[in-house]
């Protein structure tokens, strides 16, 4: 049984979402949440498994940190979606097996064959908890943003209705006015985070 543990006002550079704490009797699962979602349909959502190497290391051998800012910003943009944050590191085989894959993605592999090759599932993320917030939250339907439509049919095997899917890609240079203000938004955040020191 999902239990809603706490919540609070999370203030980022892309705007103020309402950051909420479940439990399911397992483990803790985060979910941010920006404007009015219940009863509503075609709701922008990413569910987005951790990654310390991005996330905290800043990485550049993968683009979850990347994935994670465009999922925020196209959110602000529309003002209403979902990010759930499931502690599922190298799709779901763990941090070890992300180290072990490593040397397979440098050598042409795609990241879910590396995993096999390193002697892991390809992909042993489960979507249960993305779910069960889905339906706590009371969404109808979700556009969820992915770059991967398998994950589409995951949710949808959890019984949750996925109108579409949307690509997280960051803009091409030029004069995009949604690469400016997504530019504009990450100069906003590194020159507030330097002055902090």
């Amino acid at each position: 049984m999902l239990i809603r543990l706490g919540e609070r006002n999370l203030q980022t550079k892309f705007g103020t979402f309402l950051e909420i704490l479940f439990y399911d009797g397992q483990s803790e699962v985060i979910a941010i949440v920006m404007g009015n979602v219940e009863n509503e349909e075609n709701v922008l959502c990413r569910v987005h498994s951790s990654c310390i190497s991005a996330h905290v290391f800043n990485s550049i051998e993968c683009e979850c940190r990347e994935d994670m800012e465009m999922s925020q910003f196209l959110i602000e943009q529309k003002g209403q979606g979902v990010i759930i944050w499931l502690d599922q590191e190298g799709k779901g085989n763990g941090h070890l097996a992300l180290m072990e894959s490593i040397k397979f993605k440098k050598a042409g592999f795609s990241q879910s064959e590396a995993y096999k090759k390193a002697g892991y599932e390809k992909d042993a993320r489960n979507y249960r908890q993305a779910a069960q917030i889905l339906s706590a939250l009371k969404v109808k339907s979700v556009v969820l943003l992915t770059n991967n439509p398998a994950k589409a049919k995951d949710l949808q095997s959890e019984s949750i209705i996925v109108s579409d899917t949307k690509q997280i890609m960051i803009p091409e240079e030029g004069n995009d006015e949604l690469l400016k203000t997504y530019q504009d938004k990450l100069r906003t955040r590194y020159s507030t985070e330097l002055k902090s020191y």
